[in-house]
This record gives C-alpha cells, sequence and structure tokens, in this order.
C-alpha cells in the first residue's frame, strides 16, 4: 500500500517542484517529450487523479485562497465539464476563434501603455484599474498541469486568465464575499465542480451578518445573472478594450450588484 501511495502522489511532488511558465506559450498538441501533451504537462493514472483530487479538495476548503489547490481540483475534476465548455465555444463565432487562435493573457502580453491610454470608463481602463486597486497580477495563475488533452487544457486556462475579467464585469472586489460571489456566477455558467465547491463552502468564514446579505441579495443577483448572459468564456477581451464597460454590461446583460460588496467582511 506504501508503494502504490508512493506512486500515486509522485506527479504531486514533481508539481510542487515546477516554477510558474512564461504565461505567453501558447498550449498546441506538439511533442514536448514522452508522454507530455503540451509544456507543463503532467501524466496521471486514474487512480493519482482521484488522490489529487482528494488532497486538494481538503486544502481548498480549509484555505480558500489556496489557488494552487483550487487549480489542482479543477484540473482532476472537471475533464467531462470541460469538454461540454469546449464544445459550446467551437459553436460560438467569437469562442471558435480564442480556440484557433489561443491568445494567453499576461503582464507580456498586455499592452499596458495602450491600456492606461483608454478613455475612463472603458473596460480595458476599468480592469487596469481593477489590478491596480487589488494589487493582482494575470501572472499568478497558476499553469494547466493534470489535463491529458491539450484542447481541453487550453480552456481550463483560458477560464483562469479571465477570471480578473469577470470580477471586471461583475464590479466584485477580491475580498471573500467578493471571491464568492464570483464563484457562483462561474459556477452557474461554467458548471465546474471546483466552482460549485467554491461557491457552497466559501461562505463558512464569514460573518452572520455578512452571511445574511449574501444568502439574500448577492448570491441570487450572481445566479440570476449567470444564467442570463452568455458564457464569458466565449468573449474575445482583448478586442474589447475600448469598449465602453457600462456597453458592455448591456451587452451581456450584466446588472448592478445590489450592495457594496467591498465594505462585507
Amino acid at each position: 500500500m506504501a508503494t502504490l501511495l508512493r506512486g500515486a502522489l509522485r506527479p504531486l511532488r514533481a508539481f510542487q517542484g515546477r516554477g510558474q511558465p512564461a504565461a505567453d506559450v501558447p498550449l498546441r498538441a506538439t511533442s514536448h517529450g514522452t508522454g507530455l501533451l503540451y509544456p507543463e504537462h503532467i501524466p496521471t493514472s486514474l487512480l493519482q487523479k482521484a488522490l489529487l483530487a482528494a488532497g486538494s479538495a481538503v486544502m481548498a476548503l480549509y484555505d480558500p485562497y489556496r489557488h494552487d489547490m483550487v487549480a489542482v481540483l479543477g484540473e482532476t475534476t472537471g475533464r467531462r465539464t470541460l469538454k461540454f465548455l469546449r464544445d459550446q465555444m467551437k459553436r460560438d463565432p467569437e469562442g471558435a476563434q480564442i480556440l484557433q487562435e489561443r491568445p494567453r493573457i499576461s503582464m507580456s502580453t498586455l499592452d499596458l501603455e495602450k491600456l492606461r491610454s483608454l478613455p475612463e470608463g472603458s473596460f480595458g481602463c476599468e480592469y487596469l484599474r481593477f489590478l491596480d486597486v487589488n494589487r493582482v497580477s494575470p501572472d499568478t495563475r497558476a499553469p494547466t498541469r493534470f489535463v491529458d488533452d491539450e484542447e481541453l487544457a487550453y480552456v481550463i486556462q483560458r477560464y483562469r486568465e479571465v477570471h480578473d475579467m469577470v470580477h471586471t464585469l461583475l464590479g466584485m472586489p477580491t475580498n471573500i464575499p467578493g471571491e464568492i460571489v464570483v464563484k457562483w456566477f462561474e459556477a452557474v455558467q461554467t458548471g465546474l465542480p471546483m466552482c460549485v465547491l467554491s461557491a457552497l463552502f466559501g461562505p463558512i468564514r464569514l460573518s452572520a451578518q455578512s452571511l445574511q446579505v449574501l444568502v439574500s441579495e448577492l448570491i441570487p443577483w450572481a445566479v440570476q445573472n449567470g444564467r442570463r448572459a452568455p458564457c464569458l468564456l466565449h468573449l474575445y477581451y482583448e478586442r474589447r478594450w475600448e469598449q465602453p464597460l457600462r456597453a458592455l454590461r448591456q451587452e451581456l446583460g450584466i446588472t448592478e450588484p445590489p450592495v457594496r460588496v467591498k465594505d462585507l467582511v
């Protein structure tokens, strides 16, 4: 049994020892060594995936800010959902173009000078403001490693890289209530198990007052907007920088949040 467990957990040790790859490297089906489908790919068996999923689920529930564990959970539990999302993207003109061109979002691919020159209220200006105010960067998104299909690996990588843009569209900060609201929206839109898990168990650490506001106002708002809006994975954000944020929200059917999430703890 000990030998079996050591073999099953070997991929996690390899995962922990790797650094962050360049975020502008496209995920393509090319030869990267024996059994490797893309640069950071770590092939795993069904048993290894099950152990990784169980361990990452426990860690993610204990600490929702362990984004590395949330990432592992998403890769080891969401294959069927990723196939569904991939097929949806292929049927959408904008989504199909994203799958074909494989754009990446990182500090090296963003034209920061252009974003800073955009007018107030534009989507690009507001996205850059979100990054600055919340002190976050797209470079902190974990690379895909455990998805054994390079096209599906790109889909989940795209999901991670547009996460901050979803925050911008919803007007949500990066505090715990803001993250929970975004996760409810993403859970409705994508059905990814990690989103559902985070949406359901994320509120555990909130105060009673914040939890009441979340349940009575913010979660219903997130669910309603998630159902009404087209899947945001289909949006070619990089070509929407100059569009006014208000107009983009109207196009997508996203309404203003009912309360200020910034004040909740």
